[in-house]
């Protein structure tokens, strides 16, 4: 599949099919309010390229690259939000000398919204990711760790709600189990809960009480796995009231977003962009003005010197 390929999908009050094509003349006609939406997970301290003779990713990726396309984008949409799903840390040598301020400075100059939580973020324990958030101008969403009598209590949030164009985008945040993944050293008393069921009581909560149009879920569960464990397939057929899920931890690589069903037998998307930086996620949402989603559609975006 192309990395540009692009989909499109009838949503909510639309009551009929429409080209990909032709979205900016029916926006214009029909007046809708676009929101971008833009997506990285498990960047693991690949703050420059991959080497020019690297096997795989030659002269890939990298922070440099990753910003003047967000910036791009930024100067070509009204309402942009970004979003990252965590395992910021761990991967290159400026994590073990830095230990993750150099990540978040630079996350902050792309004017990041907001991050989840990695199980790798915890790889200079608790206490050291405490230590690093002054240096994020975002905040930190995770609703399914109880951070209470650690060095990271009262530094979270479960949800955020942003506002773009008067339509209102509600966020919350899911970790993965840290038991059997992290050493228990590292994540202290720190407390997993039920993903499933805190998931279920933020999205009732984001649609239903803050009056959400749209309601994310960034995730750090992992996209799905051969044994019976949660993950974002199982989440979103789980789920009630989530618009779309942006995972990471398992490095999938989904050029345009998968389609799944919820209880309702309502959509939803699930979106991963790979790993280390080397692909930028984009899904545009279209509103009509009496804020129902119209329309969507999504791709990544290779970060290379000549996209394509």
């Amino acid at each position: 599949m192309s990395s540009r390929r692009s989909f499109l999908k009838k949503a909510a009050a639309a009551t009929a099919a429409i080209g990909f094509g032709n979205i900016p003349t029916i926006q214009a006609k029909q007046n809708l309010i676009k929101i971008t939406i833009l997506h990285t997970n498990d960047v693991h301290s690949r703050i420059e390229p991959f080497p020019d003779n690297d096997a795989k990713y030659p002269g890939m990726g990298g922070a440099a690259l990753r910003s003047s396309i967000i910036k791009s984008i930024r100067q070509q949409e009204e309402h942009v939000l970004l979003f990252d799903s965590g395992d910021i840390f761990q991967g290159t040598p400026y994590f073990n000398f830095y230990l993750g301020e150099p990540e978040l400075k630079l996350m902050s100059k792309m004017g990041y919204d907001a991050a989840t939580i990695g199980n790798h973020d915890f790889d200079n324990g608790v206490e050291g990711l405490a230590r690093q958030l002054p240096n994020a101008a975002f905040p930190f969403i995770c609703a399914n760790y109880d951070f209470r009598g650690t060095a990271m209590e009262g530094k979270t949030i479960p949800y955020k709600v942003f506002e773009k164009g008067g339509i209102r985008i509600g966020v919350f945040g899911l970790g993965i189990e840290l038991k059997g993944l992290v050493p228990e050293k590292l994540y202290n008393k720190t407390v997993y809960l039920n993903p499933s069921k805190v998931s279920a009581q933020m999205a009732y909560h984001l649609r239903h009480k803050e009056k959400c149009n749209l309601v994310v879920c960034l995730s750090h569960l992992g996209f799905k796995y051969k044994e019976d464990k949660i993950s974002d397939v199982v989440l979103a057929k789980q789920s009630l009231n989530i618009d779309l899920i942006l995972g990471g931890h398992t490095h999938t690589f989904i050029d345009i977003p998968y389609t799944y069903y919820n209880r309702d037998n309502k959509p939803l998307l699930i979106a991963q962009a790979g790993w280390a930086g080397l692909r930028l996620g984009r899904i545009d949402f279209y509103f009509e003005r009496k804020s129902k989603l119209f329309a969507y559609n999504g791709d990544t975006v290779k970060i290379m010197r000549k996209p394509s």
